[in-house]
């Protein structure tokens, strides 16, 4: 093997390295083995990746016993749960960025032969994927796993429950006692979002990418069995490095067109979008928005998951873990089974040993699809030039036409929904929320969680240049694109405007004239910054548009 930690570990030159090497208890042979880092996003804030600290010492194991020298590092995470509805949740999507650079940063600085990195909580994941993509060296990215359900009146619930419950709270409709019942009973221990929300779909795409070992993701957070995937990963990562087997071997087109049949079959988050845009970015590889619409439209939704859905992520692993989406693709034609994964075997290869539980209707046989459609529908027309997503699994309505009601920030809308202001045939139009806008292109879990608990789901629609939580459902269209802060249409639409969106024929509109809106444009002044120093304000100078993944890789034109 050539090895690039030589470069700092090997020769005359390097006794200072060693010397500060062997002060925290590495020795010479352990210097002359490939060195192995372990990229923890362990935090102590919040349960998604609570348990990470234990899962890195089995890493750490595993490396050893394969014939490596694990060296742990940490970055950072943000809960987008606890985070949700303050100005706290700007930050979610640009720690993404900073993830990846942290990762990047370090590997490169110590020149690791391999990383494995310990993700859990939504952004940790694209943004692990991110840095071994720009670094290209062998990696394996492991999930921490998902939270077990709580268990409320003889019911599954997940923190969506919570959310929801806030709704109904507000409308008379929850006591205060049975809002705090939910509150206690959601969220039973450690582990990453209960549902197929943000962070589980993200989990599902890297085993079907083939950067996870598949088989492994799904397993819970709490399980005695995620400690021996993690010591699993050890052996992995040693094995890719003395096969030289890396990132940009394995995130091929192809692979990415598998991980998007996968959102569509899983019924997985909007934001995987954005993900996935950003990683495909990272690798060099031509991608858009509208790639994502012709491969939902082919690939029929299989999964009967939380936020619409009947089950928990928990019960994916019950069924048979993720492989069985696998195998679902595999055997109906939707994915390409000769590409790589980190195991050194094919996808194909990998499906060959996928051993479903006999019975399990969580995840749908070929012949009995939930929709013969993927859950994910992009449109586009004059009030999103360049498009945004809106996730359709469990709604029973395609179009809605209404009156636009109209709101500069999530904060104003959600008073207006706790307040009882929004009417059955509204139209929710919360700007300035996204990637430039916000900053970070907040989630609105706490505003259409409200909707739902309102009970205004079936009757009322809403849009922003923002985001939405994995755990949203309902007529909900995220990543309008421009975003206002850049002078999109979304910023002219004026309080009773007429909105017609359309999931048929895939359009969203403004019903104005068009020479009309496009006087309203030329009159459009752009706000002025919200940040003007610091992080937040470094990220605005840097941001693209969410139509190409929000990523501040390239500075913004």
């Amino acid at each position: 093997m050539k090895l690039q930690s030589y470069t700092i570990t090997q020769g005359k030159d390097r006794a200072p390295a060693r010397s500060y090497l062997k002060s925290i208890g590495y020795s010479d042979e352990d210097l002359k083995k490939p060195i192995i880092g372990i990229a923890n996003t362990w935090i102590g804030t919040m349960p998604c990746n609570f348990n990470l600290r234990e899962l890195a010492v089995d890493v750490a194991a595993g490396i050893r016993e394969a014939g490596g020298t694990p060296m742990e590092f940490n970055t950072i995470a943000i809960s987008d749960g606890i985070t949700m509805g303050t100005e706290g949740m700007k930050t979610s999507l640009v720690s993404r960025e900073v993830i990846a650079d942290s990762i990047e940063l370090v590997a490169r600085g110590h020149m690791f032969d391999g990383i494995v990195a310990l993700v859990a909580c939504d952004k940790t994941i694209p943004g692990a994927a991110m840095a071994l993509l720009r670094l290209n060296v062998p990696g394996v990215v492991l999930y921490g796993g998902t939270i077990l359900p709580g268990r409320y009146k003889g019911r599954d619930i997940t923190v969506q429950d919570v959310f929801e419950a806030v709704g109904a709270n507000a409308a008379g409709r929850l006591s205060d006692d049975e809002l705090l019942a939910i509150e206690n009973a959601a969220c039973p221990g450690p582990g990453a979002c209960g549902g197929q929300y943000t962070a589980n779909t993200m989990a599902t795409i890297m085993e079907i990418i083939g950067l996870s070992p598949m088989g492994l993701n799904a397993i819970p957070q709490v399980d005695a069995r995620k400690h021996d995937a993690a010591k699993q990963c050890g052996g992995i990562i040693m094995n890719a490095v003395k096969q030289n087997l890396r990132p940009l071997d394995i995130v091929t087109r192809a692979a990415i067109d598998n991980a998007i049949a996968s959102v569509a079959a899983s019924g997985g988050s909007t934001n995987a979008v954005l993900h996935l845009l950003a990683m495909a970015r990272e690798a060099g590889i031509p991608l858009t928005i509208d790639d994502f619409q012709e491969l939902s439209s082919r690939t029929p939704l299989l999964a009967d998951l939380k936020p619409a859905g009947k089950y928990t992520a928990a019960d994916v692993d019950k069924a048979g873990g993720i492989p069985v989406i696998a195998k679902r693709l595999h055997d109906g034609g939707y994915a390409k089974s000769d590409v790589m994964t980190i195991t050194g075997k094919t996808f194909g290869e990998q499906v060959e040993s996928v051993r479903e539980t006999p019975g399990q209707d969580v995840i749908r046989p070929l012949d009995n699809p939930i929709k013969k459609s993927g859950g994910l529908v992009i449109l586009k027309g004059s009030l999103a030039p360049e498009g945004c997503v809106i996730k359709v699994t469990g709604l029973n309505r395609s179009a809605q036409t209404g009156p636009a009601r109209v709101f500069d920030s999530e904060e104003s809308a959600m008073k207006a929904v706790l307040g009882s202001q929004i009417k059955a045939g509204d139209v929710i139009v919360i700007r300035y929320e996204g990637p430039r806008g916000g900053p970070g292109m907040r989630e609105m879990l706490g505003v259409t969680s409200a909707i739902v608990g309102e009970g205004l789901s079936e009757s009322v629609a809403l849009i922003t240049d923002g985001r939405f939580s994995g755990a949203t459902r309902g007529f909900m269209v995220g990543h309008i694109a421009p975003e206002a802060a850049m002078g999109g249409p979304i910023a002219v639409v004026r309080e009773g405007d007429s909105i017609t969106i359309d999931l048929d024929t895939k359009q969203i509109s403004l019903d104005v004239p068009a020479g009309e809106l496009q006087d309203r444009l030329r009159q459009f002044t752009r706000p002025a910054p919200k940040y003007t120093a610091g992080v937040m304000a470094k990220y605005v100078a840097l941001v693209g548009s969410a139509s190409e993944g929000a990523v501040t890789s390239q500075p913004a034109l």
